[in-house]
């Protein structure tokens, strides 16, 4: 069981600072991932590392993680959503009837432009698998704190 007070005021302070960096260092891989390793994936896992780091250091009561819960869905299923748009929007205005088609300029070779939709799309699922991560967490809190009880 997750201590509701948390941890020290130092450990809190240290996250504080921490969790912010981690999370654009998610979004630098999630955007920048067809030019290095990285993408959606693995942005958003190292996104949801920030929030689980900030869930533990914080401490948890169990309320306010069953209230935080909606946010995290809603956020996974948007983002679900927003891909799907994009990949309509590929199939309606790329020209070509594919599906996923690149209807963006293709940009000069090397530079972050240069993927057309792909950082766009990359960036999304980074948004989804950092929500579905932290929920699957927030959902093992809640279960083991109602086990508990």
């Amino acid at each position: 069981m997750i201590s509701p007070h948390g941890m020290t005021i130092i450990v809190k302070k240290i996250c504080q600072f921490i969790a912010p960096t981690i999370f654009l260092f998610g979004i630098y891989i999630s955007v920048y991932g067809h030019l290095s390793p990285g993408g959606g994936f693995a942005g958003g896992v190292i996104m949801a590392s920030a929030f689980i780091l900030q869930i533990l250091s914080d401490g948890s009561l169990l309320e306010k993680l069953k209230s935080e819960r909606w946010r995290l869905e809603l956020s996974e299923s948007l983002s679900i959503f927003s891909f799907l748009i994009l990949a309509v929007l590929g199939l309606l205005l790329a020209g070509t009837a594919v599906f996923f088609g690149n209807f963006l300029p293709p940009g000069k070779l090397g530079q972050l432009i240069s993927g057309g939709f792909i950082p766009i799309g990359n960036l999304i699922i980074g948004i989804e698998v950092c929500a579905s991560m932290t929920l699957i967490f927030v959902a093992l809190i809640i279960f083991k704190d109602e086990e508990s009880e």
